[in-house]
């Protein structure tokens, strides 16, 4: 659903789309303004229009179509070629065109959920009502009477108004099918906590851990592990936190206890010594792989099949 943002805003800027998807973690996403889907569309126009000036022409070659029906036959052309390129389009590429891939710019579901093949074809559908019809109008009006031509005028205003004045900058079709067009997530890699380099400090010494000291975890405890170095890593955690460094402490002690590691580490020592277990811990499980041997967490064990 879309969280209403406050009223009154005075900036003239598309307000941000929070989509909540079907597994519950709300998406902050950029709304694509006017001008970029003017450009998605202007690029998806010029290549269906080519794909249909060479049809015609193939057409006036063969001599399949008279020049006084060549008119009507044009107009058949636009459609045909014009509707079914956009809605398989964007059936095949999850919201998108040609246009829209080279502005990097989408169409999602208003529920975050999937995009469904009757909301892509009624917004095409729109499509055509909305800007196709008045560009023909545009060019029909000067044979118009007065009154077409101003009934042309209205209908031409209200399909150029409706983006400009929804703070979604949506159109018809997409307020019908229940869409809005945002610009592309930049994904953001997170760093590898096995490459990051530790803090060199020569009055510390560095934890060692043997194989048999590894061979009490697997992937889903090391993803935890991961999991907590990370949150720990964060802004929000960096200062001192009572609670948070109590968990920490209980959790070294435990992997002390289970693999056996006789020192004690100092408190000022166990984020490095969680690290250096990490670290371990994931070389340990990657050499077990390459060797056919998969540990997915501390439950496992060897079967009579596996000896």
């Amino acid at each position: 659903m879309i969280d209403r943002f406050r009223k009154g805003r005075k900036d003239k800027r598309p307000s941000p789309d929070i989509l909540m998807p079907p597994e519950g973690v709300p998406l902050t996403l950029p709304i694509a303004g006017v001008g970029v889907r003017t450009a998605a569309q202007f690029t998806d126009i010029v290549l269906t229009s080519i794909a249909a000036i060479s049809l015609l022409i193939l057409l006036s070659t063969l001599d399949l179509a008279s020049p006084q029906s060549m008119a009507a036959i044009a107009v058949l052309v636009f459609f045909s070629i014009g509707v079914p390129y956009y809605v398989l389009a964007e059936l095949a590429w999850n919201g998108q065109t040609l246009g829209k891939r080279i502005m990097k710019i989408k169409v999602v579901a208003h529920d975050g959920g999937s995009l469904s093949a009757h909301s892509i074809v009624l917004r095409n559908l729109m499509k055509e009502a909305e800007i196709f019809l008045p560009g023909m109008l545009l060019l029909t009006l000067g044979t118009a009477s007065p009154l077409e031509a101003t009934a042309s005028l209205v209908w031409i205003a209200i399909a150029l108004l409706v983006p400009l004045c929804d703070r979604y900058r949506r159109r018809l079709g997409d307020m019908m099918a229940g869409t809005h067009v945002i610009h592309l997530p930049v994904p953001i890699l997170l760093k590898d906590m096995a490459v990051e380099k530790p803090e060199v400090e020569t009055d510390r010494k560095s934890f060692v851990f043997l194989s048999h000291q590894l061979d009490h975890y697997g992937a889903f405890e090391l993803q935890t592990l991961e999991s907590l170095l990370r949150a720990r890593n964060t802004p929000a955690a960096t200062a001192a936190n009572p609670q948070t460094d109590a968990a920490i402490a209980t959790i070294v002690e435990k992997i002390r206890k289970k693999i056996g590691y006789a020192a004690p580490v100092p408190p000022q020592d166990r984020l490095r010594f969680l690290q250096a277990f990490y670290n371990a811990q994931r070389e340990h499980l990657e050499q077990r792989r390459l060797f056919g041997d998969r540990r997915d967490n501390k439950h496992y064990a060897q079967t009579d099949k596996d000896i």
